[in-house]
């Protein structure tokens, strides 16, 4: 394996508190308008599987966003059709059976990186997933906060199918959260699709949409939570992460302190001066 494909390779993004927009990534695109980054992956032919090199500069991409002032929201994407179809088989499946222990250790800390530095940004992350969600493709939609599927999606957490274990990149904790123990189970040692209808009413989408319109809605709902108090917003998604980890009584601590915390912003004062002037409050995000 070449030093470029080294696993966890770090890519150059704009320094700390620099502006996101002007920054051009190297394997997926990026567009950036009103406060909303929309991430696209971008190879069409191949249905937009990840490599070495994506999964490393996506990692970097969302853990810069915790310094990023001009995204507010992320909406997460795939070109032609399809959301993604995990790892590629040439570029990651084939080289990972040449590795030793510590190698593939490095690749797997290395992907659960993505997920974490996709849950510590406080920025929400909006999935728009149009056909084929498989693998790594799956974990991508199941790290991100909210789910617009289209309808003919489908979704596979098929990693049994290649002889793993479903504990990949975090799903036995999180897959659980969003669809419970038994529906996460089911799918994590079957790895049988999900398609969108069941997937709503599990609970994995919020959405359903037609395949044309999916990229839009989701974009569309990126905009109104960019629109709105952004740093509370970062924090609810901070407490949604954390609180799964505290007792009850911690949790409410936990949420007094953080409530505190907002109330001493700017967009909080803005919101009751609109409000008592009867306007609409516009929220800056500090």
């Amino acid at each position: 394996m070449s030093q470029r494909h080294l696993p966890g390779q770090p890519h150059q993004l704009p320094r700390h508190n620099q502006p996101m927009a002007s920054y051009q990534p190297e394997h997926f695109l990026l567009a950036v308008q009103d406060g909303v980054a929309t991430v696209s992956l971008n190879r069409p032919e191949r249905k937009n599987p990840l490599s070495f090199d994506s999964y490393a500069e996506l990692r970097d991409f969302f853990r810069a966003l915790v310094y990023a002032p001009d995204i507010h929201a992320v909406v997460i994407t795939g070109a032609g059709g399809n959301f993604c179809s995990g790892g590629d088989v040439h570029e990651i499946i084939g080289p990972l059976t040449q590795l030793d222990m510590p190698g593939l250790l490095a690749f797997t800390r290395m992907t659960g990186d993505l997920v974490k530095a996709m849950r510590a940004c406080p920025q929400p992350i909006v999935a728009a997933i149009d056909g084929v969600c498989a693998g790594a493709g799956a974990i991508l939609a199941m790290a991100s906060d909210l789910r617009y599927g289209s309808s003919r999606s489908k979704t596979y957490f098929l990693f049994n199918k290649v002889g793993l274990a479903g504990c990949d990149m975090g799903a036995c904790a999180l897959l659980p959260r969003i669809i419970g123990q038994g529906r996460a189970s089911e799918l994590l040692y079957s790895g049988r699709g999900l398609g969108a209808e069941e997937a709503e009413r599990w609970g994995f989408y919020n959405r359903v949409c037609t395949p044309e319109a999916v990229l839009g809605e989701a974009q569309a709902l990126a905009a109104q939570l960019a629109a709105g108090p952004t740093f509370a917003n970062g924090i609810t998604k901070k407490m949604l992460q954390q609180e799964w980890n505290m007792g009850v009584d911690e949790a409410i601590e936990a949420e007094a302190q953080a409530q505190a915390i907002c109330m001493a912003t700017n967009d909080f004062h803005r919101a009751y001066h609109a409000f008592v002037a009867k306007q609409t409050p516009v929220f800056e995000g500090n």
